[in-house]
């Protein structure tokens, strides 16, 4: 059975990536140092549901799962002597680096968290890499980066590279990078190390440049409540549906930043699940340094509002949007057209978003409203400060 080590194994995507490739017969190993935990300590955030401890979790679902179990370390990608011994120790096939500061919002909140940002993500990443040159440089790496490294240029976005054309040359070249915050910022450093490393040492890695995730749960996280995942709803860590759902459920407007024609991509928090699990599968070779873009379908936000708010209203919520001002700089009005054929080619199956689905969402949403804490929905960063 292959092995696969999951860094960041306590988050959103980390915990349900974990318990979903465990089911899928891999021997999986999860990192995490709670730094996500602590930053929303710091900001009075909690998930809308209650989230177990790792060995809470850990331990349940093994207990579940006899012959599918899964093992749990806690550190620091910042300290390179911990990543060096975990990879000696366990020697892994795949490794899937979640392990990265998630917030656009939080980067841009000031000087220090832009730094703690930056610091955490670029610097936790090479020390990674410099762990799988020395230990294991035949592992094959998948780093989730984001669609947001492309910004909203005026030209069809491809997956990580462009063929160009230059007084009578050609060149195939990294994509042209327009990040949005200084996460985002973070990331396309990070893609740029990644693509240095594969030519360098000739490592094998698979940059994941994934759109905003939604949703609730998935098939194991339905198991035990003890199982849930993190669904965030607030300004920092909840994305724009889960907080269109959550503000439905709660009686309070839809909140549109801005004109709402920002557009963006979606995609459901089981179709990641699938796009990982495809992207082993199909792993990059060696000395390759693949890119694909991880995304199942594309909205402005205005389009994601009204579709809440006609869902909302099939089971009797009267969702009003509201727009105000926008608390980022982005352009409110803008060309965009992504691709994602490399997954479509691979066997991606889209879970597209429809009424149902939010439908179900709101309702499960509304049996923990007692938990809906609506002053940490309201943006309190803002880009220009």
């Amino acid at each position: 059975m292959k092995k696969v080590l999951i860094l960041g194994g306590d988050g959103y995507l980390g915990w349900p990536t974990a318990m979903h490739l465990a089911k899928k017969n891999f021997i999986v190993h999860l990192v995490d140092n709670f730094s996500k935990r602590t930053i929303e300590n710091e900001n009075s955030i909690t998930p809308l549901n209650k989230i177990e401890t790792m060995k809470t979790r850990v331990g349940l679902w093994n207990q579940i799962n006899n012959k599918k179990k899964l093992t749990f370390s806690f550190g620091d990608l910042l300290n390179h002597r911990f990543i060096y011994e975990e990879l000696k120790r366990f020697k892994p096939d795949h490794i899937i680096h979640y392990a990265e500061q998630p917030s656009a919002p939080y980067s841009m909140a000031g000087r220090s968290q832009a730094v703690f940002t930056q610091k955490n993500n670029i610097i936790g990443s090479l020390n990674l890499l410099f762990g799988i040159k020395k230990i294991c440089p035949n592992a094959h790496l998948l780093k989730l980066g984001t669609m947001g490294v492309y910004g909203t240029p005026n030209i069809e976005i491809e997956e990580g590279f462009l063929k160009i054309k230059h007084k009578g040359r050609s060149e195939n070249a990294q994509y042209p990078m327009k990040p949005h915050s200084y996460y985002h910022c973070s990331k396309a450093s990070d893609s740029v190390n990644l693509y240095f490393a594969t030519r360098t040492w000739k490592l094998r890695a698979t940059d994941l440049n994934q759109g905003v995730v939604y949703g609730i749960d998935t098939p194991q996280t339905v198991l035990e409540n003890k199982l849930s995942t993190s669904f965030h709803y607030d300004h920092i860590f909840g994305t724009v549906i889960n907080r269109f759902m959550v503000q439905a459920a709660s009686n309070m407007p839809l909140l549109v930043y801005g004109t709402g024609n920002q557009t963006r991509t979606f995609l459901n928090i089981n179709d990641t699940l699938q796009c990982v699990e495809l992207a082993i599968k199909n792993p990059a070779k060696k000395g390759e340094y693949k890119v694909r873009n991880q995304f199942t379908e594309v909205f402005s936000v205005k389009e994601l509002a009204l579709l809440v708010q006609k869902a909302s209203r099939e089971i009797g919520i009267k969702a009003k949007i509201r727009y105000i001002n926008n608390p980022r700089t982005e352009m409110s009005q803008h060309y965009y057209k992504p691709t994602n054929k490399s997954f479509l080619k691979i066997g991606l199956k889209p879970k597209k978003i429809s009424p149902k689905f939010i439908i179900n969402n709101l309702e499960k949403i509304y049996k923990l409203r007692k938990n809906i804490d609506k002053k940490i929905i309201i943006p309190k960063i803002k880009w220009n400060n």
